[in-house]
């Protein structure tokens, strides 16, 4: 993956720009030894890597803009990291750069629960934000797999989304305000604690924006009291394209679970290896899961598992207890862990439309047997994202270079069917090539036309997003312009 020449001049400035940062943030904040660099060197997204110049670890928003105002007044490239969970490699650092870490700013500012929201600083990781509001039977519902580690700062950054998204929504449905500190070092407040704000709709502009227009601080995110009950339900089929169908069936029939979730053979037999959660050992498995009242819950199974006898499923399975079910979670949830136990590999994030399951599953295994490379599917397939995992060997020449190939290629046929490149992930360096299959010119020039308004000096999260000969153009037609 082609990254742009670094700045000499600002590295040849290195001690300069430290000594600067230190200046304005507390002993230790500042890193610049290149051995503890070196932490910071990639993302999820391992197979690319770049130590910083620098990084710094601010603990509140005065501190980020005074450290934003001197790399904008130094020309120095910042890059925003939360926890660094990104697998499109949306903090992967650029050698000029300074890495601006928000994993120390993760307190709770203020928790309205008459209201229903919470206010943190978005270092704090996605699970602690429902730990925070649990004892009073509220939760935050947005649920990534990554949950456990990963910061609200990269889930409003990539309009992160989960498991139960299809119910309740991904990041942007969930975020009311942000504080937000622009290039330039200026704080913003966009929104706040009220349902919606008037006036052009900035905050649905900084949610996905994936650090291209500011470092978001502080988030204000809509907190939900917890459901009466929930219960899901195991589903296992013969093929992958059995199982599409039974989804696209349930989402047509104007049922509305909570979750559904799907897992393909290589990946049933990783997770229960790694989780021992019980999975039947068949070809596709659908997790599906209701919530509501008992009354509420035995009624939406009732259609759903009609549905599902349709299709002739090798087994049907309700969880009989909370323990069951914890355990049929425990397995999803662990499946980019247990998968990683076995094989490197390569997650992509596409989403396509529900109705195109079938197809789109039995074109991706056509892939896998052209290029010689297994593929394991596991997706939210409620609303069409897919989490195809390219399985691969890091240490085999070519067959990154194969897997890239092959990973273009999935996504290009989302895109074909009527779906888009990113469904959670980001767009980050993992696609940003491949964002002309989505967009013509005149789409890309508008894009890049608002990043010109709120970082006119292109300095923030350099080599992301837009195609890398198109935003190296903008980003030198601005220092021509100094």
């Amino acid at each position: 993956m082609e990254m742009p020449v670094p700045n000499a001049d600002v590295i040849a400035r290195k001690a300069q720009i430290v000594a600067a940062l230190s200046k304005v943030m507390p002993s230790g904040a500042v890193i610049s030894d290149v051995s503890e660099t070196r932490a910071y060197e990639c993302d999820a997204l391992t197979a690319y890597r770049c130590a910083p110049l620098a990084v710094v670890l601010p603990r509140s928003t005065e501190e980020v803009s005074a450290v934003m105002k001197i790399c904008h007044d130094m020309g120095v490239p910042v890059v925003p990291r939360g926890s660094g969970t990104s697998l499109a490699g949306g903090a992967l650092p650029t050698a000029d750069c300074v890495l601006l870490g928000v994993a120390r700013m993760n307190e709770v500012i203020e928790t309205d629960y008459e209201n229903r929201f919470i206010r943190v600083q978005t270092g704090r990781t996605n699970l602690s934000v429902t730990g925070a509001v649990e004892q009073e039977d509220f939760f935050y519902a947005p649920d990534p797999s990554s949950q456990l580690a990963c910061a609200i700062a990269g889930n409003i950054a990539m309009n992160s989304g989960g498991a139960h998204c299809l119910k309740y929504g991904v990041t942007t449905n969930n975020l009311l305000g942000v504080t937000i500190v622009l290039m330039d070092g200026t704080v913003t407040e966009i929104g706040g604690a009220h349902l919606d704000s008037g006036g052009l709709d900035l905050l649905g502009l900084i949610c996905g924006s994936e650090g291209q227009l500011g470092v978001v601080t502080e988030a204000t995110l809509r907190i939900l009291r917890k459901p009466e009950g929930a219960r899901p339900v195991l589903m296992g089929f013969d093929s992958n394209e059995v199982a599409g169908a039974c989804v696209s069936d349930i989402i047509k029939a104007g049922v509305l679970p909570v979750a559904i979730e799907f897992m393909d053979r290589p990946c049933i037999e990783a997770c229960e290896a790694f989780a021992h959660a019980g999975y039947p050992m068949c070809e596709a498995l659908l997790i599906v899961e209701v919530e509501g009242s008992p009354a509420e819950i035995d009624e939406q199974l009732s259609v759903i598992l009609d549905i599902a006898r349709r299709h002739n499923p090798v087994e049907l399975r309700e969880a009989k207890d909370a323990d069951e079910a914890g355990r049929i979670w425990l397995g999803r949830k662990s499946a980019f862990g247990a998968m990683g136990q076995i094989n490197d590999y390569m997650c992509l994030d596409g989403t396509i439309p529900v109705t195109s399951l079938p197809y789109v599953l039995k074109r991706i295994g056509e892939l896998s047997k052209q290029y010689g490379l297994g593929v394991a599917n596991v997706f939210h397939a409620g609303d069409g994202n897919m989490h195809p995992l390219i399985l691969f060997d890091a240490n085999k020449p070519g067959d990154l270079e194969l897997c890239e190939d092959m990973g273009a290629d999935i996504l290009r046929l989302c895109v074909e069917v009527g779906g888009c490149l990113t469904g959670e992930h980001g767009v980050g360096i993992e696609k940003r090539d491949l964002m002309v299959d989505q967009f013509a010119p005149d789409d890309l020039e508008a894009q890049m036309a608002v990043k010109d308004v709120f970082d006119p000096k292109w300095l923030l999260n350099p080599a992301k997003v837009f195609p890398l000969a198109a935003s190296e153009s903008r980003r030198n037609f601005a220092l021509a312009a100094e």
